[in-house]
């Protein structure tokens, strides 16, 4: 199973430019460009901050353009909010967020009120999102409510385990000048997850790509569409600098997941055809 993960869309419905002074619809139509080669993809997943102005506009623009991007892999596409978002919009627009290849509402079991947590299956995968937002904030919390759905949820194991989504992640990087916000009960998470078939979690949040643990679970921070940050400046500054990445996630098996950072670069050298199968020739070991 191989699931490609985007995060950090930061769409607006009236064009109007990030923050940092990006195009946003710009950036994600270049991004899908880029990745427009790979056929092969069985999931789509978007870990919050869709829109950057909460507007149903945004919502829509995501929809349209990731959407038609996975229905044309025959790709369900799932979606989950993030600080910068707005739950009635995103609602309006996404319902649950779990959208099958019509973009129709595909969950199978949700929170709606007032949180926007759902949970689907992809060939034998349980695929469960989860919403950390807090309005008017920047950090996350998952709340009791969502905690004991989960619960309750993970009591019956998936066929092949399950793989949680949301914006905020349950770990941190250092930095001397900026604490990251990010969720702040994540021991709560980590209680709710002990003993059950979690392998994998995918966040956002962090626009840069980042791994750990959280008990058995591999955590995996997606970098953002919208811009990237460079931890290369240092300790003592915050440094955003132009570039959209995805990742490719291979859930072969969930206890081994592997994760490939796609990011859009100037082109040295492609080998196709007669030329890759001559090169291949000489690199596969002999019996």
């Amino acid at each position: 199973m191989r699931v490609l993960h985007l995060s950090d869309t930061h769409l607006t419905g009236d064009g109007a430019l990030h923050r940092t002074g990006v195009d946003a619809a710009e950036a994600l139509r270049g991004l899908l460009a880029h990745l427009e080669p790979l056929r092969r993809i069985d999931l789509v997943v978007v870990t919050g901050d869709v829109a950057d102005d909460g507007s149903p506009g945004a919502y829509r623009l995501a929809r349209d353009m990731i959407g038609a991007f996975a229905a044309e892999r025959g790709a369900p596409l799932v979606l989950t909010t993030g600080n910068a978002d707005d739950r009635d919009a995103f609602a309006e627009v996404l319902d649950s967020g779990h959208l099958d290849t019509d973009l129709r509402d595909a969950a199978v079991d949700a929170v709606h009120s007032p949180e926007r947590a759902a949970a689907t299956a992809h060939d034998g995968v349980r695929l469960i999102t989860l919403d950390t937002l807090v309005p008017g904030k920047v950090h996350g919390r998952i709340s009791t409510a969502q905690l004991d759905w989960l619960r309750g949820l993970l009591a019956a194991p998936a066929p092949r385990g399950t793989v949680l989504a949301f914006h905020h992640p349950p770990i941190r990087f250092p930095n001397a000048v900026q604490e990251p916000p990010t969720l702040i009960n994540p021991d709560d998470l980590a209680e709710a997850v002990a003993g059950t078939d979690v392998r994998v979690i995918l966040c956002g949040h962090y626009h840069l790509q980042l791994a750990g643990r959280l008990g058995d679970a591999v955590v995996w921070t997606g970098p953002a569409v919208v811009n990237r940050r460079d931890l290369s400046c240092g300790d003592e500054a915050i440094r955003y600098v132009h570039g959209s990445a995805a990742t490719l996630i291979d859930l072969a098996d969930l206890r081994a997941p592997v994760f490939h950072t796609l990011q859009p670069g100037e082109l040295l050298r492609e080998m196709g055809g007669d030329e890759l199968a001559e090169a291949l020739r000489h690199t596969t070991p002999e019996d």
